[in-house]
């Protein structure tokens, strides 16, 4: 794997890794970023590496992990009280990575109508707004009503091109502010990942209700071995590549295999599935980490109409 000169923000400490470490360059565009490269099978952890995963001792107790769900919304809305909006990059990239974001219209003045899954405070969706060359409107929601208050703050924010509402993906039916197959292109960026494996299936029949037959859903999360997952200290293990952070919130780490059989089981087909490695330097403290992420394209089979 190639070497990538580039600033994280991991430290040299032994602390647990909080949402913003975990995603160091992720919001970065692996199109867009040399020194990385696309992979079909899983990183090969050293015999260090593995030698700590398997010092990661008991799980969670039952008794924390039920708190922790009963108070996940409220863990993600401090989460945006201790940060507001300055948090996570704009993601400037995601059209050129993603080429459905342009190329699944029909016809080139059909408006593109997309759900941001997840949307925090719109680092995605004010982006894709102020592309010109993108007749778009976007479906916005996210699990922390804090989150879409400042989606709707924000002085891009507009009700003729934009609809910002809060959900719980897991059990809030879209259709309720999504009209259902009314939907082209679903992202579902840095999402999943903190949502608990057993509902995760829950969340991809819900987002299927409201997709077009033909539509197609971009994902990218953190991947299995990432150096974020390596760094997650004894007494912090939910399940299996599951874990919690300090502040409450959780992530999984997804495999390729896990991944592929969950879409296919909600009725997707899978278009690409591949893990991008890079490496990272943090040049203060002289590290070099492995980054693992999943990209993948899922789509809801049958022919889409005509807008």
């Amino acid at each position: 794997m190639a070497l990538i000169q580039s600033e994280n923000c991991f430290r040299g400490d032994n602390k647990l890794p909080t949402p913003q470490e975990e995603a160091g360059s992720a919001e970065e565009s692996p199109s867009c970023v040399p020194g990385q490269a696309k992979a079909s099978s899983a990183r090969v952890l050293s015999p260090e590496e593995l030698d700590r995963l398997g010092r990661e001792g008991a799980l969670v107790s039952g008794f924390k992990q039920m708190k922790l769900e009963k108070e996940a919304q409220k863990n993600w809305d401090l989460f945006y009280k201790r940060n507001t909006t300055n948090f996570f990059k704009d993601r400037h990239w995601t059209t050129r990575e993603f080429e459905e974001l342009k190329a699944c219209r029909e016809f080139e003045s059909q408006r593109l109508v997309l759900l941001e899954a997840g949307c925090g405070v719109g680092n995605c969706i004010f982006p894709l707004l102020q592309d010109d060359d993108l007749n778009i409107f976007v479906y916005a929601c996210d699990f922390s009503p804090r989150a879409v208050e400042f989606v709707k703050q924000n002085p891009l924010y507009c009700p003729e091109r934009c609809r910002a509402f809060q959900c719980d993906l897991t059990k809030d039916d879209l259709r309720v502010n999504v009209p259902e197959g009314s939907v082209d292109v679903v992202t579902l960026i840095f999402v999943l990942s903190a949502v608990h494996p057993d509902k995760m299936k829950l969340t991809l029949e819900n987002i299927s209700r409201v997709l077009k037959p033909g539509g197609i859903v971009l994902f990218r999360d953190y991947g299995l071995y990432d150096h974020a997952m390596l760094r997650f200290k004894a007494g912090s293990k939910l399940g299996e590549n599951f874990y919690v952070r300090q502040d409450g919130t959780r992530s999984y780490f997804f495999s390729k295999e896990f991944l592929a059989e969950l879409f296919e089981e909600t009725g997707f087909q899978c278009l690409t599935n591949d893990y991008v490695l890079r490496e990272t330097v943090n040049k203060k403290e002289g590290l070099c980490v492995p980054r693992v992420f999943l990209q993948s394209k899922f789509t809801r089979p049958g022919q889409s109409g005509s807008s």
